[in-house]
């Protein structure tokens, strides 16, 4: 019961042997479904009583009685180091309005969902807002103390529990069934009143969820990896791309679909998938990596399901919940912006986070040949049989003037001139240098490089190697690289690198 490529990845559920009458029994256990101790019986709502305001992305805002909760508040910068930027203009207010919040609700630490710029107001303004986040392994604010943002009240709640924010309000988060060590959905219920978010959870839940909840939300589009438009070589032709990500959309849609279809929401609401590749030198990504749009999957949604009411939400659009609820055809339940509001953005800050970015390719680091065994030594992935060959480019993946070259052999963690004899799996990875100096300096995950498209990847064989991906995009140590000690350590004059191999 374990997949052979990619190997060393997930393996199938063991299935429970139950003895019957001299026979056996292979039975699959369903998750738990803890939404159901303290049933509440919904109330009416009162018109105005529940609000869902769309910001922008996967940011919405609750607002339920008195309280008022946030959901993933990304309202500024860019994401994945500078491979995702905004595509709707969040409200004006959204800022404010994050900083008026009496909750926060941050689903796991991809930075499209926890946006250290957005919190920097936050931090600045008010920093004891509570912030809720799930126990996962990998902890969701493990960069905290080296980001520059504080923040004082940030409560990690454990999975299926009710918690209670006042008399009627109350969330339950729960983990993802495919990656439990990072990603989470949420449950908000008021007076009985259910509202599901379950963000990007691959298996929400490990595929248990409530049904006939009031409002469900999920993401969409797609297009959130950097496979296979950063993949290079071999079948990876402009037009087998092409007709992969076709084919996958199609899958993604028709999944969406169905699982609204199976779990019957009064309303639903496709979200969490507005982001573009904005920046000019990402013009290729952003012309091949065709995503889904929310506008077909509640097409399709409606079509399955003509009682669902479904919501394409615009930023700053409003719905009220409870005439929703009582009529779902009355246009007064959803108010959109006013005309001529500008929904998408038309300009963004690309100077000021690439420089931040970019500052770090001449640290004194990197003068230093010894940084690579030193960095690698730190993440500390070895007895696998990956060679993998890193070069430092360009904006246009060319190799970097006087940039680092060089092989890693994770089998016993050395550093080869060249490929090795023995028999092994090969990658080579093109980074662009200013986002992986970046990201070694500051002990970062590379997300931003793989998800982020700041890289190009070729493989031989063709094949998915999920214990390397997996420990450099979730598993590294969570302390930076000391690399005051490694300056210490460097005796030798510095030189500039040169055809560094």
């Amino acid at each position: 019961m374990e997949y052979v490529n990619p190997p060393d990845c997930f393996t199938q559920d063991e299935l429970e042997v139950v003895w019957v009458n001299e026979g056996v029994q292979l039975v699959e256990l369903s998750p738990p479904d803890p939404w159901n101790v303290d049933p509440k019986t919904p109330e009416e709502l009162e018109v105005g009583e529940v609000t869902v305001t769309y910001l922008t992305h996967a940011c919405m805002e609750l607002k339920c009685g008195r309280k008022t909760m946030l959901f993933d508040p990304w309202l500024t910068g860019p994401a994945f180091a500078r491979g995702w930027w905004l595509l709707h203009k969040p409200p004006e207010d959204s800022l404010e309005r994050l900083c008026q919040a009496d909750a926060i609700y941050i689903s796991h630490m991809h930075s499209d969902h926890l946006s250290y710029p957005s919190l920097k107001t936050l931090s600045d303004r008010r920093p004891d807002v509570p912030i809720y986040v799930g126990d996962t392994s990998r902890p969701v604010f493990w960069y905290l103390r080296s980001s520059g943002v504080t923040l004082t009240n940030i409560n990690v709640v454990p999975f299926g529990i009710w918690q209670n924010i006042d008399e009627h309000l109350r969330f339950m988060i729960l983990m993802d069934g495919v990656h439990p060590e990072m990603d989470t959905c949420i449950i908000v219920e008021y007076k009985g009143h259910k509202i599901l978010n379950t963000v990007d959870c691959t298996q929400p839940n490990g595929g248990q969820l409530p049904s006939a909840v009031d409002l469900m939300m999920s993401d969409f589009a797609g297009g959130a990896s950097g496979f296979p438009m950063s993949f290079t070589g071999g079948k990876y032709t402009e037009t087998w791309k092409a007709e992969f990500i076709k084919n996958e959309r199609k899958k993604l849609l028709n999944y969406k679909a169905q699982l609204v279809k199976t779990l019957q929401p009064k309303i639903y609401c496709p979200f969490a998938g507005y982001f573009i590749e904005a920046h000019p030198s990402d013009r290729y990504i952003r012309e091949i990596n065709m995503k889904n749009s929310a506008e077909e999957l509640n097409a399709l949604t409606r079509k399955l399901n003509p009682s669902i009411k479904t919501w394409t939400p615009k930023p700053g659009s409003v719905l009220d919940l409870s005439l929703a609820l009582k009529d779902p055809s009355s246009s007064m339940a959803i108010t959109d912006p006013p005309p001529n509001t500008q929904l998408y953005m038309n300009k963004w800050e690309f100077d000021l986070y690439m420089d931040e970015i970019n500052s770090v390719i001449t640290d004194d680091i990197f003068k230093h040949k010894n940084w690579i065994q030193f960095y690698y030594r730190w993440a500390d992935f070895k007895d696998y049989n990956l060679v993998v060959r890193v070069i430092e480019t360009d904006e246009d993946f060319r190799p970097f003037p006087n940039g680092y070259d060089y092989f890693v052999d994770f089998l016993d963690l050395s550093f080869p001139g060249q490929r090795p004899e023995r028999d092994h799996a090969y990658l080579e990875i093109k980074n662009r240098v200013g986002v992986m100096r970046y990201i070694v300096k500051n002990g970062l995950l590379w997300d931003s490089l793989y998800i982020g498209f700041q890289n190009r990847i070729s493989r031989d064989p063709d094949m998915f190697h999920f214990r390397f991906w997996n420990h450099f995009q979730i598993k590294l140590p969570t302390k930076r690289p000391d690399w005051n000690l490694f300056l210490l350590q460097e005796t030798s004059v510095p030189v500039q690198a040169d055809s560094h191999r």
